[in-house]
């Protein structure tokens, strides 16, 4: 049987590839093609019309300038077409501030359409009224407005509400002046749950955007029924009312739990945002609440939501486990049994397993740390390498964090530098990514646990000539000259290092100078030769300041007084710990006033990436601009460069400048400009004859200055 139906015509195809893009006859728009629908817009035929004006919204989908077909497309306002008539006023709400004198035309229109006897029309008016932000329709707006918000229909209503708040937007003393932010206050106890949520999401937004703050406050009556209201809106409405109670501070311990426990069903709902909004509202009130068992009952109540978060998309995921971090922060005993749930999947993306890694870490404790440790070896043979870095880590942080887990620790580490060795032998390769890791966490154990794991370090050092990281070359550095009497071929080791020191990493350079110098205060007869070496290079060689200034302190403090020099180089250093508060105190609670925001994800407060106040496209727009204006004009030093003429500059003038015979890079390190700089350092501290130098050594002639340096190195050494 043939089928002699006519097919509704297609304006957008999609190809394989997802991208949306238009049917050949529209995919360039010509002044033929603005003609011809131009004239199917004015066409007397109604499905030619409606058609027409479905090919105007799909060219404005993809970005076409349909602006010039305003005219026509607005005499098809007038339809009884509930879809003709929504493709129209989204066409209006586009292009109106590009037409801003013919959007007057349309005002007629909606002003009857808000006196429809479909409530859906009346809604869709003042929806559209509100959205058209051009100055010449408010003052046509308000009484439509003040219609709607006492229509009889709850839809109409809480359409009306939200319409407040952006008259209020553009202009807040006609907004406040025909009583529409009243009227908003009186329809928070609307009977209607969802008038009741968009009156509060309207009102929260003005009271944000107001200077005195105090248009939306909530009472006890206000209280109640907002509780009513939860139960029954969407979940757009619940996370407005949530939010609001969030803000609202009980008045005493009764209260609180009174509104907690209308909170705590929020928990079972299945969208994340109204979960997270709920725990923060039961977090905040928790403060007031000073019964211990009531705490340890909320605790325990919470632990399951926050469980259910991570079986989400990975995004969801994302997004829960940033703020299951500041909860765990505040309060550590939520999930304290839950560490299993937080194990990385194979197929989990990268950022969402670091996530995962940190918190593993806030959540170990003795006894989990033996479950832990297995999870992260068997991550160290990822494939990833910042996931294995960070997994290698962890490792180390469980044995500073956790004393009795400090051995098996250890354990594990030697066994991945181990292995990861035979496994760079097996393949002929130099993936020690590993043992680089893993060395600078032994590091940091041994200033945790000091002189209590000894017995590793050779296996250590024998990993000395695979090392290329700054980091990792700095940590095995410095644990060979805090145990320097352990090793017997310390001078050795640092010595392999001299060559290249002035190509090495400043890190790299400033260990080093401290561990050559713990060694020869430990070691001076067989590392004078090596202190000598590292001193001059650091002193005559080095551009870095910092690299010099260390040298001289500690060249000015072993000739000066070599115990006292053993007493600060070589003394107890502080040990380190893991903090479980990675964020201060006074930003944590603030981070918690905003969880379930994008503040909770950057772990940031919100003034930091928003600025003062929300930004409109307008106000972005302006902005941008006004930036422009700023960097177009000349400042004051351009403009001085502007009126001098180099031509005036006289390069052949000598006065002003010395010159030498000799590039600087031919000076010769020994030279009088070089002891002179030494000597007048040593002078700083008043006559000093161990050095053979007074505070008056700038006399000194300049053929005894290199043996002045000599003779310097000689009784530093003679010192000890």
């Amino acid at each position: 049987m043939t089928d002699f139906r006519i097919p509704k015509p297609k304006f957008f195809t999609t190809t394989k590839k997802g991208h949306l893009t238009l049917l050949a006859s529209l995919q360039s728009i010509s002044t033929r093609e603005n003609y011809e629908l131009k004239s199917d817009l004015n066409s007397e035929y109604r499905d030619r019309r409606k058609d027409a004006i479905k090919k105007v919204i799909a060219n404005m989908t993809v970005g076409k300038d349909v602006s010039g077909l305003f005219p026509d497309v607005l005499k098809n306002m007038q339809t009884e077409d509930l879809e003709q008539k929504k493709l129209v006023y989204l066409y209006l709400m586009n292009y109106a501030k590009t037409q801003p004198e013919l959007v007057i035309l349309a005002v007629n229109t909606f002003v009857k359409d808000t006196d429809d006897g479909n409530p859906l029309i009346r809604a869709l008016a003042i929806r559209t009224m509100g959205c058209i932000r051009v100055e010449k329709i408010i003052d046509y707006l308000c009484e439509p407005l003040r219609k709607c918000l006492k229509d009889e229909n709850p839809y109409v209503r809480k359409t009306a509400a939200i319409c407040v708040a952006k008259l209020y937007d553009l202009n807040p003393a006609l907004a406040t002046d025909n009583g529409f932010v009243a009227t908003l206050q009186d329809m928070v106890s609307d009977s209607n749950p969802m008038v009741v949520a968009n009156a509060i999401t309207a009102l929260a937004e003005i009271n944000e955007a107001s200077e005195t703050k105090d248009i939306f406050v909530i009472n006890i009556t206000t209280l109640n029924k907002l509780l009513v209201a939860l139960n029954e809106c969407t979940e757009w409405g619940r996370i407005a009312i949530l939010t609001a109670l969030a803000e609202y501070r009980p008045v005493d311990e009764k209260e609180a739990e009174h509104i907690i426990e209308r909170v705590v069903p929020q928990f079972q709902h299945v969208n994340g945002s109204v979960v997270l909004a709920g725990i923060k509202v039961v977090i905040l009130y928790m403060r007031v609440i000073k019964t211990e068992e009531l705490i340890r009952q909320l605790v325990k109540k919470m632990a399951p939501p926050l469980v259910t978060l991570l079986s989400s998309v990975p995004e969801v995921q994302y997004v829960a486990l940033r703020n299951i971090n500041l909860i765990l922060q505040k309060r550590p005993d939520i999930l304290q049994h839950e560490i299993r749930v937080f194990f990385c999947k194979y197929n989990d993306p990268l950022y969402v397993k670091l996530e995962k890694l940190e918190i593993m870490i806030k959540l170990a404790n003795d006894k989990n740390v033996d479950q832990l440790l297995s999870e992260l070896k068997e991550y160290a043979s990822e494939v990833d390498v910042d996931f294995v870095r960070k997994s290698v880590r962890a490792i180390g942080q469980c044995a500073i964090k956790i004393e009795e887990s400090s051995e098996r620790c250890i354990n594990v580490l030697l066994d991945l530098i181990n292995s990861s060795n035979t496994m760079s032998d097996m393949a002929n390769s130099k993936v020690n990514y590993v043992v680089q890791e893993a060395i600078v966490v032994i590091k940091d154990i041994f200033r945790k646990y000091p002189r209590k794991y000894e017995g590793i370090i050779p296996t250590l050092c024998k990993n000395l000539d695979a090392l290329d990281e700054p980091e990792a070359k700095a940590s095995l550095i410095w644990i060979i000259g805090e145990y320097a009497e352990k090793i017997d071929n310390a001078n050795e080791l640092l010595e392999s290092f001299l060559e290249t020191f002035r190509e090495e990493n400043v890190q790299v350079q400033l260990q080093l100078i401290t561990a050559t110098v713990k060694v020869f205060l430990k070691k001076p007869q067989k590392s004078r030769d090596i202190v000598q070496q590292v001193l001059q290079i650091a002193t005559t060689d080095c551009d870095n300041p910092d690299i010099r200034d260390r040298a001289y302190v500690y060249w000015r403090l072993l000739s000066t007084d070599p115990q006292a020099a053993k007493a600060v180089v070589l003394s107890e250093k502080p040990a380190i710990s893991v903090e479980n508060q990675s964020i201060s105190g006074p930003l944590l609670d603030e981070l918690i006033n905003h969880i379930s925001t994008l503040a909770s994800v950057y772990h940031k407060p919100p003034e930091s990436f928003l600025g003062r106040g929300t930004f409109g496209a307008d106000a972005v727009q302006r902005r941008a601009i006004e930036e422009q204006e700023e960097e177009s004009r000349e400042s004051p030093i351009q403009e001085q460069v502007k009126n001098e003429n180099l031509l005036d500059l006289d390069f052949s003038d000598t006065s002003a400048t010395p010159t030498s015979a000799n590039p600087p890079s031919a000076v010769s390190p020994f030279s009088e400009s070089t002891s002179t700089n030494i000597d007048d350092l040593l002078g700083l501290f008043g006559n000093d004859t161990k050095f053979g130098t007074t505070a008056n050594s700038s006399t000194t002639p300049a053929g005894s200055s290199a043996t002045t340096q000599s003779n310097a190195l000689n009784d530093l050494v003679s010192l000890i």
